[in-house]
């Protein structure tokens, strides 16, 4: 060892977020998350997985794009093609479930509610305006998701044709369950809204 050699300074340590070990302030970054997710396509919220029940009763999940978020209503919206089998698995039974995960934050989320459809009313027509034309172009594939065919097909040219498949869901959450991953302890709590909007919180252990 040298003994003129300079001590190199310990790194400080991380600052303590505001959430942490507060229920009102973890659900508050949660929402903000969610937010962000829908605004930055770089974002872990951006993409998150989407869970329903198939019509043989087994669990399904997919990769989904977060394309609006009304805290207000606790409601979050994803496109979709009608045509898709998780339309018909949500009109069947509308129970969903969401998960998110933000590698920056650790902080992963576990929704849970009910969807609702929206394919030829104003709130799939004002989300289909607001898409970008290269989004629009992928209901215009034909045939619809999932039918088995003999080789890759074509990108679609005309994307207005895509409008008669194009579907909006809307997830209205009734519970969220947040995770903080930190070194000092990880933190986990669950928020759950009854019928009438009440909100019960509470610890989990993590």
């Amino acid at each position: 060892m040298n003994p003129a050699a300079p001590i190199a300074a310990r790194p400080a340590p991380a600052p303590v977020p505001a959430h942490a070990g507060d229920l009102a302030a973890s659900l508050g970054e949660a929402f903000r998350l969610i937010g962000r997710g829908v605004q930055d396509r770089r974002h872990g919220f951006h993409t998150p997985v989407l869970a329903s029940l198939g019509l043989d009763g087994a669990p399904r999940a997919r990769t989904v794009v977060l394309r609006g978020f009304d805290p207000a209503a606790r409601s979050l919206r994803i496109h979709t093609d009608s045509r898709s089998a998780k339309c018909a698995e949500f009109a069947a039974d509308p129970r969903a479930s969401l998960l998110l995960y933000d590698a920056g934050a650790q902080v992963q989320l576990r929704l849970a509610g009910t969807v609702t459809l929206h394919r030829a009313d104003a709130l799939a027509e004002a989300a289909w305006v607001e898409s970008r034309e290269i989004s629009r172009m992928c209901y215009a594939v034909e045939p619809g998701p999932g039918t088995p065919i003999a080789a890759p097909l074509p990108a679609p040219t005309d994307s207005q044709a895509g409008r008669p498949h194009f579907a909006a869901l809307l997830l209205h959450m009734a519970r969220l369950e947040w995770l903080w991953l930190d070194s000092a302890g990880h933190q986990r709590a669950d928020f759950a809204w009854d019928a009438d909007g009440r909100l019960a919180s509470r610890w989990l252990a993590p």
